[in-house]
């Protein structure tokens, strides 16, 4: 049976730590701002290539911004979305161990990870439901910033320009 990933930060198509957004200003800085997210690792690049694109999707919740990547809160009711994208994993035990450790999720030791690893549901673009594995964010959000639009690369992307 197959197993998905539900995806809403530097995991995206688009929005990967290397790659900069697709339009950017005539000029740019002599320096790229320091919020600007690291490479992946070279053995996660290699992790995320294993993974298949079924489309884009939301998930019901808030989305908000923790400087390099953004942490989602999954809500059950209310209309705010967080927009991704969902995509199948591969049939191995390896992939998800490595996403949890880019995550900061240890399934041993939910209290001290950053993220969570948890199922929701998650409505894809041509409307159906769709159980994927999503990251939650795992810690206090007192001074976070809520990204009202709910669409990381679309937020990231007005920041850089």
């Amino acid at each position: 049976m197959s197993e998905f990933l539900f995806t809403y930060g530097t995991l995206r198509s688009g929005l990967a730590p290397f790659e900069l957004p697709s339009e950017l200003p005539s000029e740019l800085p002599s320096e790229l701002p320091s919020e600007l997210p690291s490479e992946l690792p070279s053995e996660l690049v290699e992790v995320v290539a294993r993974l298949h694109s079924i489309g884009t999707g939301f998930a019901q919740g808030r989305l908000y911004d923790l400087g390099e990547y953004p942490g989602a809160v999954l809500e059950s009711a209310g209309s705010a979305r967080i927009k991704g994208e969902v995509f199948q994993l591969p049939d191995d035990e390896t992939t998800l161990a490595a996403l949890d450790a880019y995550e900061g999720f240890d399934p041993q030791d939910f209290e001290s990870s950053l993220f969570v690893r948890l199922k929701s549901e998650i409505t894809i673009e041509s409307g159906a439901k769709l159980v994927c594995w999503i990251y939650v964010y795992n810690r206090e959000l007192s001074s976070a910033t809520t990204i009202d639009s709910g669409d990381y690369n679309i937020y990231k992307q007005e920041r850089w320009i």
